[in-house]
């Protein structure tokens, strides 16, 4: 991993890079994140070389994580150190105790929109709204979930109102809500808890799956690598001489959903052009979750507003030095992106021993720093 930037583009093209970040900048782009925790739904190889199968590993289902801890700052933290290829077993409070002068965190500051809104047919069968991405005015783009004879034109009713369907756009569909998109996902939506939380959301995760430093809504899913963290600990963070800087990547309800061949789904992101000139200027950069260094390695790469870039094994990193960053599910696009930062056979090791002492796994799960 010495090596890493001696792919990197020189100043001027990074300069040019980012005058072409406009600050206020937003694009259509997932979540997954994040990249996302979709699984790959294909049974040849990617690219002809990788196979779903090279990323699974045993998972014992007691160690997915169903409730948050007490407190954000109590998770464990695994230690990677990919020069000597070892780990250890930290606590997250000990991060200040391991960054220096110099050093960037990036967190991804999305809010995540209760994006799950229930709703019948007038004819009474039992529907839901799932959010996938607001669009222009009182319109946005929904995932119907358990939805039979479903027609362009129909109306279903909501406690904020009638939800008119517009129009079919596979996988989703458009409709007419009764408010601007966000303001009724706010309003009258549940906590998008991923899938594999087996349990109905709580009052109390309102809160908890959703960051301190969240600002931006947009998100369906949490950037989860950034829930360990408290304001205490960003304020240990910056007395160890590390800055921070943010980028928004809005989590998508393709996080969800397969990924479908060499493809990942795509999310909107932006990054201000005062934060693109921390990330250019740090000594070392410490992204915080996948979504951070996947909207960081997609500014390197001159893309801008939306991005799809699907990080895998042979992916050279540009910008992106150290990851902090949840466990992930098997077969999933994140942990290929955990691979391609630290190598495959190291990150699965590592995994192992999560297993083995019992780390908590997941969204609501322990995290690991991989140097």
């Amino acid at each position: 991993m010495g090596d890493r930037h001696a792919c990197r583009q020189s100043d001027g093209l990074v300069a040019e890079l980012v005058d072409a970040v406009d600050s206020k900048s937003t694009g259509l782009a997932h979540l997954g994140s994040t990249p996302s925790e979709a699984t790959i739904a294909i049974d040849t190889t990617l690219s002809g070389r990788i196979k779903r199968s090279d990323f699974d590993f045993d998972l014992p289902a007691q160690l997915i994580a169903q409730t948050p801890l007490p407190r954000r700052s109590a998770s464990r933290l695994l230690l990677l150190d990919g020069a000597h290829g070892s780990w250890q077993d930290r606590r997250i409070e000990e991060l200040p105790a391991l960054l220096a002068a110099g050093d960037l965190l990036v967190f991804n500051d999305t809010r995540v929109v209760p994006a799950r809104v229930p709703a019948r047919k007038l004819s009474g069968g039992r529907i839901e709204l799932f959010l996938e991405r607001p669009l222009e005015g009182a319109r946005a783009l929904v995932q119907l979930r358990d939805s039979k004879s479903v027609r362009p034109g129909m109306s279903l009713q909501t406690s904020g109102g009638l939800v008119r369907l517009i129009a079919r756009r596979a996988p989703f569909w458009e409709v007419e809500l009764p408010a601007e998109a966000v303001s009724f996902f706010d309003a009258h939506g549940l906590v998008p808890l991923p899938p594999y939380i087996k349990r109905r959301d709580r009052a109390e995760d309102r809160k908890r799956y959703q960051t301190v430093y969240a600002r931006e809504r947009g998100s369906v899913a949490a950037p989860t690598a950034g829930l360990h963290f408290t304001t205490e600990i960003l304020e240990e963070c910056r007395d160890a001489g590390a800055e921070i800087a943010y980028v928004t990547l809005h989590v998508g309800l393709g996080t969800f959903q397969p990924v479908r061949g060499d493809k990942l789904h795509s999310e909107r992101f932006h990054v201000t052009r005062e934060n693109a000139e921390k990330i250019r200027a740090a000594k070392r950069v410490v992204c915080a979750g996948t979504t951070s260094a996947r909207a960081v390695e997609s500014l390197y790469l001159g893309r801008t507003g939306e991005t799809d870039l699907f990080i895998r094994p042979g992916f050279q990193f540009q910008r992106t030095d150290a990851l902090l960053t949840n466990f992930h599910l098997p077969e999933s696009s994140l942990l290929m992106l955990v691979c391609a930062f630290a190598g495959r056979d190291f990150v699965l090791s590592a995994y192992r021993h999560a297993v083995e002492a019992g780390y908590r796994f997941y969204s609501y799960g322990d995290c690991m720093l991989v140097l």
